[in-house]
């Protein structure tokens, strides 16, 4: 392949349609009439096939065959409570799922907590999952040191006696986000399920939350080549494992994809949506700030997609401001609730540090004097971005296995792909895209004062508690920014952007990341 510029000098008007070529349905393979018609059996198999990839689209197809594989096979490989703060999530999801949906103080004599209660055979397993991944042996021994015991637990019936279990970081999300596992919860109670099927229950609902978000924002993608991007993002290891585990990020990286892929395609691409688009964006707006605060400015982009690309007139012109209103307002009231629990943060950390997280000297701290939250923040980025760079791709759980490098080098080839054969961005004017980079970096800034207020210690000599995963929800518009003020693309020799060749690239680097990963995760966990 060889890599071209755009060559137009002039700025594309805000509402100029795309160049057909962009806009063409992509392929899922090629059909040669000629070599299948002498095999009508498998000519007519690749037909199939290619008009399911045409009409849903390939990377719709293609994610939904992958995440279904993998990530129900992280949900089974991956020990009880393993996951991010699966302890914590499975807490607050098993509260919401009985009606729990504000933060509720607990007793704790170590301090200001929260929590809810939780059978006493669940709260039992996850205390033998807490010992097993806290006390690991060295190398080269498995990770689990007794696979029977968990076997144990989990055959166990569901107990109808409670007792409370602490997530204070967890209480102060809202519910939203928790609605899929609290679903699988509820049906794993009809159903009469025991300890281990909970578990497993409460994990797929959430990932076929994940399938069913995920994939509509990809459906609409199918007409353009930026689906591969969106793809690649959507199927990293470390967003198909917490697909495949009890947690809030389940939620908040689906409607974050989803947000990201609609406001891709009408913001910089330049199409209308549909209704049931319209929808879908509307309703992500409201719901993505009350799931993650640190991702409020992406969902409030909406008010940057220009109102005909809506199809809205007259006074409905002013309905995404209002959306976007009301995702501010419910962000607004529910920080306003889950504020009390900050004061309880500090028992996250070591015994010693338990009373060193205090907010509000923090947030005083960073007004008070801006440039040693600078200072502290560059040594952040100094000490720190390597790690942030390898958890982007995978830091998979508590067992803080890190995906091996194929599986980043993988990922960094479909990354080179799908951003290389990408749709040109010139339906975005410079003033838009501009105002978009902001928010983005904005964005990021967030995530670094929300730990540095919540989590880090004061005085401490970094933000502590940033992760790579946490940029996972940005990457698509973070992306798409880029996109449109580089004017670079690969194309074949005859000048021309290919289809099918990256797709199949963008998927083979994609599976051979998540097979590394899971074998990886396999090998250092069970052994």
């Amino acid at each position: 392949m060889t890599t071209s510029a755009d060559r137009t000098a002039a700025q594309t008007p805000d509402t100029a349609p795309l160049p057909t070529v962009d806009t063409a349905p992509l392929p899922a393979a090629d059909i040669d009439s000629t070599t299948t018609a002498g095999r009508p059996a498998r000519g007519a198999i690749t037909g199939v096939a290619h008009r399911i990839g045409t009409r849903l689209g390939a990377a719709t197809v293609a994610f939904t065959v992958l995440v279904a594989i993998f990530g129900a096979l992280f949900s089974v490989l991956t020990p009880s409570f393993w996951g991010h703060d699966e302890i914590t999530q499975f807490g607050r999801a098993y509260q919401v799922a009985h009606g729990g949906f504000g933060p509720q103080r607990i007793h704790d004599d170590r301090g200001i907590s929260y929590g809810g209660d939780v059978p006493s055979s669940i709260s039992k397993l996850m205390g033998y999952a807490m010992k097993d991944y806290t006390t690991n042996p060295d190398e080269p021994d498995p990770m689990v040191e007794n696979p029977g015991g968990y076997e144990q637990l989990k055959n166990a019936p569901v107990s109808d006696a409670t007792e409370p279990v602490w997530f204070t970081n967890t209480a102060a999300y809202s519910p939203v986000p928790y609605v899929p596992a609290a679903i699988g919860i509820r049906l794993a109670e009809l159903f009469g399920l025991d300890v281990g099927g909970v578990v497993l229950l409460t994990r797929l609902a959430g990932l076929a939350a994940y399938l069913a978000v995920v994939g509509f924002g990809l459906f609409a993608l199918r007409a353009h080549r930026v689906q591969w991007l969106a793809f690649t993002v959507a199927v990293l290891p470390i967003a198909v494992f917490q697909a495949g585990t009890v947690t809030a990020d389940t939620m908040t990286n689906a409607l974050a994809i989803l947000a990201s892929a609609l406001l891709v395609k009408s913001l910089f691409l330049g199409d209308r949506l549909g209704r049931v688009e319209i929808g879908a964006l509307l309703t992500a707006t409201i719901l993505l700030p009350v799931s993650k605060p640190t991702y409020v400015l992406l969902a409030l982009l909406v008010v940057l997609v220009p109102a005909d690309r809506f199809g809205f007139t007259g006074w409905r012109r002013g309905v995404p401001w209002v959306f976007a209103a009301a995702g501010a307002l419910a962000f607004a009231v529910w920080m306003k609730i889950a504020a009390p629990t900050g004061d309880g943060m500090g028992l996250m950390r070591p015994q010693h540090q338990w009373h060193s997280v205090r907010p509000g000297d923090q947030l005083s701290g960073i007004l008070r004097h801006p440039l040693d939250f600078v200072h502290v923040f560059g040594e952040s980025i100094a000490l720190r971005d390597e790690r942030w760079f390898s958890q982007f791709f995978g830091e998979l759980g508590f067992a803080y296995v890190d995906v091996p490098s194929v599986a980043m080098l993988a990922c960094l080839l479909a990354f080179a792909v799908s951003v290389g054969v990408a749709d040109r961005m010139n339906a975005a004017t410079f003033r838009r895209t501009l105002i978009v980079a902001l928010t983005i970096a904005a964005s990021v800034a967030m995530i670094y004062v929300t730990l540095y207020m919540s989590f880090t210690p004061v005085g401490y000599y970094i933000i502590d508690g940033v992760q790579g995963r946490y940029f996972v929800p940005l990457a698509i518009v973070g992306l798409a920014v880029l996109l449109r003020w580089m004017p670079l693309r690969l194309t074949d020799t005859a000048g021309k952007t290919p289809t099918v060749g990256p797709a199949v690239t963008v998927i083979a680097a994609s599976t051979v990341a998540l097979i590394a990963a899971a074998a990886k995760y396999y090998t250092v966990v069970w052994g």
